[in-house]
């Protein structure tokens, strides 16, 4: 059964890494460990990593909670708007088999309908995505609808997912011209942010104990 077990996670993992007709290449970084890649199903395996953590790391915007919280703490703490610029981080509303939101951080734009993201527990559960496809695709390009790449199907996800908007690492009310002199400091995050969870041999992640943490 381990053998079997082994081989199987093996093959998704292999299947998952596959170059296609991409519309942006996706990196996704799991343990290399067979049995803890298969393991990421469950949430606290060794090596997970959560999109809320993630994003934190990347954009250096200091919000804590679920991800469908952070566009109502951000109002008062952060600058908001509907136009993505590098560093910011795209708060995505829950929906469908989403119940707690995700965030996720724009490492790149190409046009004014689409941008690259970076973010984690999205195509692969707790595993890290860099660089991949957002398409706006909502009726009035402002961005409250998207698609997302999704890495086992190598391309665009079907599902509109709706955007309450975009989260800047800046004081509110700091115009949107003003944003962009950080976009330098948002790309060197992305660049040095890690590409798996940090694996504590012999201890299982405790996200709310680092939230704890972290506000002492």
């Amino acid at each position: 059964m381990r053998v079997h077990a082994k081989i199987t996670a093996a093959a998704l993992a292999a299947a998952l890494l596959l170059p296609g007709a991409a519309m942006a290449r996706t990196s996704i970084d799991v343990d290399g460990d067979a049995d803890v890649a298969a393991s990421l199903t469950a949430s606290k395996a060794p090596g997970y990593l959560e999109c809320v953590p993630y994003a934190r790391t990347t954009s250096g915007i200091q919000l804590y909670g679920d991800a469908w919280t952070w566009w109502g703490q951000a109002r008062s703490r952060y600058a908001t708007g509907s136009t993505p610029r590098v560093g910011a981080v795209m708060a995505i509303k829950p929906f469908n088999n989403s119940k707690l939101g995700h965030v996720a951080t724009v490492s790149r734009l190409v046009d004014s309908r689409t941008v690259l993201l970076s973010h984690a527990n999205w195509s692969v559960p707790g595993a890290v995505e860099r660089n991949v496809t957002a398409l706006d695709v909502s009726p009035n390009n402002d961005w409250s609808e998207v698609r997302i790449w999704y890495g086992p199907s190598q391309n665009l996800g079907n599902t509109h997912w709706p955007v309450s908007g975009f989260i800047y690492n800046a004081r509110p009310g700091t115009k949107l011209r003003d944003v962009a002199p950080a976009e330098s400091r948002a790309e060197s995050r992305l660049a040095e942010a890690p590409r798996k969870a940090p694996s504590k041999k012999g201890r299982r992640s405790d996200p709310i104990g680092d939230i704890i943490a972290a506000s002492l």
